[in-house]
């Protein structure tokens, strides 16, 4: 029996006769008991609902209960769960019926927390999704830092789920949303470039916009570059939207766009090659067009951006979340006119970020920065 177990067995029957006082008293009086009873309470219980929650979330369990209660059988099903594994499944649900998340009666398992018939919904598959993240990425950050450190090892893309990033982001989808309401033009043919595109959601919201708009998405992890595809057929938008995977940096694309988007994305490069990024970017633009591009910024005091900010302080590619002043620095050095940072909902940390392709030389040669900054470029 381990020492947490042996706790909660002396709490529970502490009111109990005992023949062997003296064996009790030494246990009682084991000065871990009353921390680990307190560590129970306050860590470990919470860590292990989040964990079965995210799990249960992501692999689509949660979903399969949401409108029905399921049995073992059904549930093996859905996951492709071999019949000589299904009693590893069954133990991993009664963990969950255990922790209070699940219920089971007459043999069928169904939701039983207000927090797991909340995930179950489609509209909060976003939250979902930022749990799993949390779980996954957010905790390796801080867990392994130290590690890291000493062994100067880093986070690849690799360490990270792309689809599952993809639908994380989608948690300030009316953020963006916004910013792109601002930004966009609505009657005149539009042609969008989306860099890092995801599921492809604001891609397919532009679109609803404008339906004169076509656009290119790409995106730099190929399964999500396939996800978003599959997304553009299910959403009838094939025809209008061609999605590939590829890198900013290396697209071989003629100056033809309207519009470039980048949404949540700019701290996959790395900070010092942030203003080179962009120069490219705005090279794809044809004269007049704008770049958009959303992101939280460093120095908001919001806890879950540190612990991202983190993440990728420790990734072999990346680097840290931009301060809103230093983005619009390196726009102006990548050659953008008329900058600007704009707080979507006032007090957050979440910032839209514009410039023109107004340069009238070649595109993608740097014009000679102004030595004022005018109001526009100011941070709002």
């Amino acid at each position: 029996m381990d020492l947490l177990s042996l706790a909660r067995a002396v709490k529970d029957r502490a009111q109990e006769p005992f023949t062997d006082l003296a064996a009790t008293a030494r246990i009682v009086a084991d000065p871990r008991l009353p921390l680990l009873l307190v560590l129970n309470r306050t860590l470990f219980t919470p860590l292990y609902r989040a964990s079965f929650l995210a799990a249960a979330a992501g692999s689509g369990v949660l979903r399969c209960m949401a409108t029905r209660p399921c049995d073992l059988e059904s549930l093996a099903a859905h996951l492709g769960t071999a019949p000589e594994e299904r009693r590893r499944l069954r133990a991993w649900l009664d963990v969950g019926v255990r922790l209070g998340e699940l219920d089971r009666r007459e043999g069928c398992y169904r939701l039983r927390s207000r927090t797991a018939k909340a995930l179950a919904r489609a509209g909060n598959d976003a939250v979902a999704a930022t749990l799993e993240e949390l779980l996954r990425f957010h905790v390796p950050a801080l867990r392994d830092a130290p590690r890291m450190l000493q062994d100067g090892d880093r986070f690849a893309l690799s360490d990270q789920d792309g689809l599952v990033v993809a639908r994380s982001t989608l948690v300030v989808r009316r953020l963006v949303e916004e910013a792109i309401n601002k930004t966009l033009p609505r009657t005149a043919p539009v042609r969008l470039l989306e860099v890092g595109c995801g599921s492809g959601a604001y891609v397919r919201y532009a679109a609803g916009l404008n339906p004169r708009l076509t656009a290119l998405a790409v995106d730099l992890q190929v399964e999500v570059a396939e996800q978003a595809a599959k997304n553009m057929a299910q959403w009838g938008l094939a025809d209008r939207v061609e999605t590939r995977h590829g890198d900013l940096r290396t697209l071989d694309l003629q100056p033809q766009f309207d519009v470039v988007t980048m949404h949540n994305n700019i701290y996959y490069f790395p900070q010092q090659e942030r203003a080179d990024v962009l120069a490219r970017a705005r090279s794809l633009l044809a004269p007049g067009g704008t770049l958009l591009l959303t992101s939280p910024c460093r120095g908001s005091g919001a806890l879950g951006l540190d612990v991202l900010n983190l993440w990728f302080e420790n990734a072999r590619f990346g680097g840290p979340l931009p301060r809103a002043d230093e983005l619009l620095g390196q726009l102006r050095a990548a050659g953008f006119d008329g900058v600007r940072a704009t707080r979507v909902l006032p007090g957050q940390a979440f910032r839209a970020f514009t410039g023109v392709n107004s340069a009238s030389g070649p595109v993608g040669a740097l014009p000679a920065r102004s030595a004022t900054t005018t109001a526009e470029e100011a941070v709002s």
